[in-house]
């Protein structure tokens, strides 16, 4: 019964993304330029391969030069499933449940794949003009969607319909707020926003890039041999710059109390997908209030919840107590052959064992 429920529940979270955040899709194939079939060629992909897999689940450069990962890049394909050849590329697909245990053993602390959708205003500037690349250039859209693949950001262009080549200026995207992007870029539902101005100069190409993630701001510059180089070596350095505010530190993470208001079952598979990454235990059900203990540092996992929509209760706000309406009656287990409000609250899990009163720091306490 406890099998079949949890199966529904996964079910039940295709039907539950959030708005903003995506689950991002091919987490573990990476795909690698080659230019023989040879087997020095082919280790050297291979090689190559694990290094683009761990910087894309750590965030982090150091990582690749972790001792506790001396012995995997021996012989890579331990973590490998399969790969093959696809023109002058090599597909990579790693094992997720062998490569997580690798990573974590090697004390390493991974970035889970719901991450925060980008939207990027990327302006192109050549002799012959200034070009947004919007959606549906296929030509100077693909390195962008390219490059964003490789190192795992979810990635939306504008349409770059007149109005928005009339907001994407020169002056706009290397401005030091995005006041002028911000109207045009609240059809799109993204979480960060990325303005990329690129130059190409004697065969070289350049470019400016500036991110904004809720009220922060990262920038910087990058450089690349041609368009695809550039866009990799951006979304390179957009990606190390989110990780660390969703990845704990190693040996940071801490015991804590996690309380959500407003849970009901969709709402509880969604929970389950993001919290993965934090070791979530579910402790408790009391009506729409789902109460979890986790393994992590408070700020990454702030952030990650921030991704689905949920707001922080401000301290000294008492905690909602009345069920939903709706709700399933406490203790009483839903049954998989029934149609499935997914609307309704959860009800408490039979042998959730009682909680001891943490102490106030180590409680987070949010909402939907």
């Amino acid at each position: 019964m406890r099998l079949r429920v949890r199966q529904l529940l996964l079910c039940l979270s295709l039907l539950s993304l959030p708005a903003f955040a995506e689950t991002l899709e091919n987490l573990y194939q990476v795909r690698e330029p080659v230019t023989s079939q040879q087997p020095e060629d082919r280790a050297a992909a291979l090689s190559r391969a694990l290094d683009t897999l761990v910087l894309r689940l750590t965030g982090d450069p150091k990582a690749l030069q972790s001792p506790g990962l001396a012995e995997l890049h021996k012989d890579p394909q331990q973590v490998i499933l399969q790969f093959g050849y696809d023109g002058d590329a090599m597909l990579v697909d790693f094992d997720p449940v062998s490569t997580e245990r690798s990573l974590r053993q090697a004390g390493l602390s991974l970035w889970g794949a719901n991450r925060p959708l980008v939207l990027a205003w990327w302006l192109n500037e050549t002799t012959e003009g200034a070009q947004l690349v919007g959606d549906d250039q296929g030509a100077a859209a693909t390195p962008l969607r390219t490059a964003a693949q490789h190192r795992g950001l979810p990635l939306r262009l504008p349409l770059a319909d007149l109005n928005e080549q009339l907001v994407a200026t020169t002056e706009n995207l290397t401005a030091a707020q995005p006041d002028a992007l911000r109207p045009a870029s609240e059809r799109y539902a993204a979480d960060a926003l990325l303005a990329v101005r690129a130059s190409e100069n004697g065969g070289q190409w350049q470019a400016d890039w500036r991110l904004w993630l809720g009220d922060q701001r990262e920038q910087g510059v990058a450089q690349g041999a041609n368009a695809a180089a550039l866009s990799d070596a951006v979304m390179r350095a957009v990606a190390e710059r989110l990780a660390p505010r969703f990845v704990a530190t190693p040996g940071a993470a801490q015991a804590l109390t996690l309380e959500v208001q407003g849970g009901n079952l969709a709402r509880y598979a969604e929970l389950e997908r993001l919290l993965e990454p934090f070791a979530a235990r579910l402790q408790r059900v009391e009506g729409d209030r789902l109460t979890y203990r986790v393994s992590a540092n408070a700020e990454p996992l702030r952030a990650q919840l921030a991704l689905a929509g949920l707001q922080e209760i401000p301290p000294g706000e008492p905690a909602a107590g009345a069920p939903a309406t709706g709700a399933v009656p406490t203790g009483a287990a839903p049954d998989p052959a029934a149609p499935v409000d997914a609307t309704a609250t959860l009800p408490a899990p039979t042998s959730a064992p009682a909680l001891a009163a943490p102490a106030s720091g180590d409680v987070l306490r949010l909402r939907w």
